[in-house]
């Protein structure tokens, strides 16, 4: 039997798709992802739609703004974050579309 020749991810992208994924697997990281797919928001909206405290939503979104997976504004006083990375809400759109059509 001949062996195929396989070609192999590097390093680098190994990494960033398990940052992606790392990303991904906290609710709370998903319920704020999809919100802002949806619109550019506050921390004070986001604590409040998704019932949190504000310091609880600030450290998530650090965390996001840390994996280059949103990005901020300032307005005044206030910072209004939105995504940053179009194909990982789409990844997101996906999953959530499986789910609900399985």
């Amino acid at each position: 039997m001949e062996q195929k020749d396989h070609s192999f991810l590097s390093q680098t992208t190994i990494d960033e798709a398990s940052r992606i994924f790392k990303a991904l697997a906290d609710p709370t990281r998903i319920k704020i992802l999809y919100l802002l797919s949806q619109e550019e928001c506050s921390v004070n909206h986001i604590a409040e739609v998704l019932e949190m405290s504000q310091s609880a939503v600030s450290h998530q979104l650090s965390l996001l703004r840390n994996l280059r997976l949103v990005t901020y504004r300032r307005e005044g006083n206030t910072f209004l974050y939105t995504y940053d990375d179009e194909h990982v809400i789409t990844l997101l759109h996906q999953v959530i579309h499986h789910i609900e059509h399985e």
